[in-house]
């Protein structure tokens, strides 16, 4: 597969942005019995060239499984963390064999935070064979 010649920085990018789930993480005991929403951006480096070339959704990344997969896996199991959940999603993606490298943005727009704020989230950046030591658990 050509996609692993390509240096990650001339890599083409995915881009999901807003997507919207409904799930019942955080620390506190009403956020994980009442839930709330997430919105979830995700961009992802790839080599399209093959799936351009050929014209072949089979070599390149299907965004809408990706974010159905992604919804299902941010909907899961309960975690305390936004970074945990970011991770997950950040695993999944790369489970994927044409995706080298993975940004994640959580947001948690609802966050218990006690003054008006618009937003607050995390992003993390994961390449291929980097990935937090609990994210293969976390992922499941």
């Amino acid at each position: 597969m050509t996609h692993d010649i390509v240096p990650v920085d001339d890599l083409d990018t995915l881009t999901l942005t807003g997507l919207e789930v409904f799930a019942h993480h955080g620390v506190f005991d009403f956020e994980r019995a009442d839930g709330q929403t997430f919105l979830l951006d995700l961009t992802v480096w790839l080599d399209t060239v093959p799936a351009a070339e050929g014209d072949d959704l089979a070599q390149t990344l299907h965004y809408g499984e990706l974010a159905v997969e992604v919804s299902e896996a941010a909907a899961s199991e309960p975690v305390d963390l936004i970074e945990t959940l970011a991770e997950r999603i950040a695993s999944l993606v790369l489970a994927h064999p044409v995706a080298r490298r993975v940004r994640v943005t959580v947001h948690k727009p609802d966050a218990p935070i006690p003054v008006p704020f618009a937003d607050v989230s995390i992003t993390i950046v994961r390449p291929r064979g980097r990935l937090g030591a609990a994210t293969t658990e976390a992922a499941r």
